[in-house]
């Protein structure tokens, strides 16, 4: 598979870890948006919320009860956005579920966060 985000999970690609366990992987994004703007992926690969079934919505549900920790542990105590896109027009440019945390300023709507 030539899944960028399965292969920073194997670590042939390195990233800036924040958190780690066996279901997810947090990381800094190489191009953030924001003061503080980090990805929390699976480590199993769903393409996208198109292809959550009952056995990947444990782990989805793993990672939006771990956000609100790593937001705290990234200072965002003032609040924060969660992103995913999905599909091309919903402009995902991985094919592997992912979930954008974005914050440390006031964010606004549409290209400014």
């Amino acid at each position: 598979m030539d899944c960028i985000f399965c292969k920073i999970i194997s670590g042939e690609i390195p990233c800036k870890k924040i958190y780690e366990d066996e279901n997810m992987l947090a990381f800094h994004d190489i191009n953030p948006v924001a003061p503080v703007h980090f990805l929390v992926i699976p480590k199993t690969h769903i393409e996208s919320a198109n292809d959550i079934a009952d056995v990947e919505s444990g782990v989805i549900a793993k990672i939006f009860a771990a956000i609100p920790n790593l937001a705290k542990e990234q200072n965002l105590e003032n609040g924060y956005r969660i992103i995913n896109n999905c599909g091309e027009y919903g402009c995902q440019t991985v094919s592997h579920i992912h979930f954008h945390v974005i914050g440390g300023k006031q964010l606004g709507w549409g290209k400014d966060f």
